[in-house]
């Protein structure tokens, strides 16, 4: 459908067929029963997995009736097809931002392969964007913390992927580099790719003995935390600054 536009992670936005939407659905259940439907769009989904995504091991007394009534005030704003299976149907021009956050990240991968610095950092500042926004904050059923959590790991390697090219791309971006480097170090400060990123903005910057002594600050953090050394490719960098 032209201009239907899901946004699930930060601020819950639903544009369908160019109608906002996100105001009626049915309360914090709907909500969560729409995001759900958005997720699994292109496939029937049993009432039993709805039931499990709504209320997990406790759901209530009148499970079947509940979930009926639910999804009848649902149809009244959103396009949902099949009564014992569901399913949302969107069509082939909607956007949804979880699925474009993926797509970005495969085309970034792609350009990486090929070495099109620009190429990967486009598609990974998408990725970025998105998912830096929390997954339907507040939330906590096990599948949204699970697609929270598979989000944060998108994160992670589109940080990765914007400082390696903003790296190579040079001038100006530098400074993208530099604080894709620090969200790194934030975000998961066992992550070595981080402390990598930072030595090389660092290293390109002229201060090689910063860079240096982030080295030691990772050094120091993995043998305090989990007893190992830095990995034999952050060394090799080591080496490389040192000589």
């Amino acid at each position: 459908m032209a201009g239907t536009r899901i946004q699930l992670c930060g601020r819950l936005v639903a544009r369908v067929d160019g109608e906002r939407v996100e105001h009626a659905l049915p309360g914090r259940q709907g909500r969560l029963l729409f995001a759900f439907l958005v997720l699994e769009r292109g496939r029937a989904v049993d009432r039993e997995a709805l039931v499990t995504a709504l209320w997990g091991a406790e759901p209530p007394a009148a499970t079947d009736s509940a979930l009926s009534a639910l999804l009848s005030r649902l149809r009244r704003v959103a396009p949902i097809e099949g009564r014992h299976e569901p399913r949302l149907v969107l069509g082939p021009g909607a956007f949804v931002d979880v699925e474009a956050a993926t797509e970005a990240l495969h085309r970034a991968e792609g350009a990486l392969a090929r070495g099109d610095w620009p190429g990967t950092w486009g598609p990974a500042r998408v990725t970025q964007h998105v998912a830096s926004r929390q997954f339907l904050p507040g939330e906590s059923v096990p599948w949204v913390v699970e697609r929270r959590e598979r989000l944060e790991l998108a994160l992670l390697r589109a940080l990765e992927l914007v400082g390696s090219a903003s790296l190579r791309i040079g001038g100006s971006e530098l400074s993208t580099a530099e604080r894709a480097a620090r969200r790194l170090l934030e975000r998961a400060p066992l992550r070595e790719s981080g402390t990598r990123l930072a030595m090389e903005v660092l290293d390109a910057r002229g201060n090689r003995a910063e860079a240096l002594l982030v080295y030691d600050a990772l050094r120091v953090r993995l043998h305090d935390e989990l007893g190992v050394p830095p990995s034999a490719e952050t060394q090799a960098l080591h080496r490389r600054l040192l000589g």
